[in-house]
């Protein structure tokens, strides 16, 4: 077996699928119906499952929508890590973003869907400012050792931060278009800020 590749059991794999399953009903649902309007009992009536479970894989209901924010902050971070040392960080916090938004089975249309759903409600957008917090928990030690200097953690989190806000304009404005691709329109807010990075 290659080193690269490392098993998944039958139990995970089923885990992951009935997961997913519940998040795409309730952002169908959601944007259909409205985030408020929905309750997790129906949710659970959509999928087929008990109310219990979709707790048992969704704490909250706004974790339908946002998923695992760790995970894919994780894969930003290592994106990022991966990167050359001597890529100006801007570049790299570009590149990083687009590695994520290039992954491999990513569904276009479902991602539209729950950016739409996202923006949708106070609730969903508090998480989504989670979210963000805790990915630049993740990238912000890895800019300041980059930049170094007395001041770097702090020039870090501005440049972190600003390239989340500029990752999350992308997105919403890819989910309202019907023509331009996420990356094209990341590309184009990251250029907006270029010269002040």
């Amino acid at each position: 077996m290659s080193e690269l590749v490392k098993p998944v059991g039958t139990r995970a794999i089923a885990r992951d699928a009935v997961r997913a399953r519940i998040s795409e009903v309730a952002v169908d649902l959601f944007d259909t119906h409205g985030f408020d309007e929905v309750t997790v009992e129906q949710i659970a009536a959509a999928v087929g499952v008990s109310t219990r479970s979709v707790h048992r894989y969704f704490p909250a209901k706004e974790d339908t929508v946002v998923a695992d924010p760790a995970g894919l902050g994780e894969r930003v971070r290592d994106a990022f890590a991966a990167r050359p040392e001597d890529e100006p960080v801007w570049d790299g916090l570009l590149a990083s973003y687009e590695a994520l938004l290039a992954a491999p089975g990513r569904d276009e249309q479902r991602g539209k869907k729950a950016m739409r759903v996202l923006g949708s409600t106070p609730a969903l957008r508090a998480r989504n400012l989670e979210k963000h917090l805790l990915w630049a928990r993740l990238l912000t030690p890895l800019v300041a050792a980059r930049l170094g200097g007395r001041d770097a953690p702090l020039r870090a989190e501005a440049i972190v931060q600003s390239s989340l806000a500029c990752f999350d304009i992308a997105l919403t404005a890819w989910a309202e278009s019907d023509d331009e691709t996420g990356a094209d329109l990341l590309r184009r807010t990251f250029a907006a800020l270029r010269p002040a990075a």
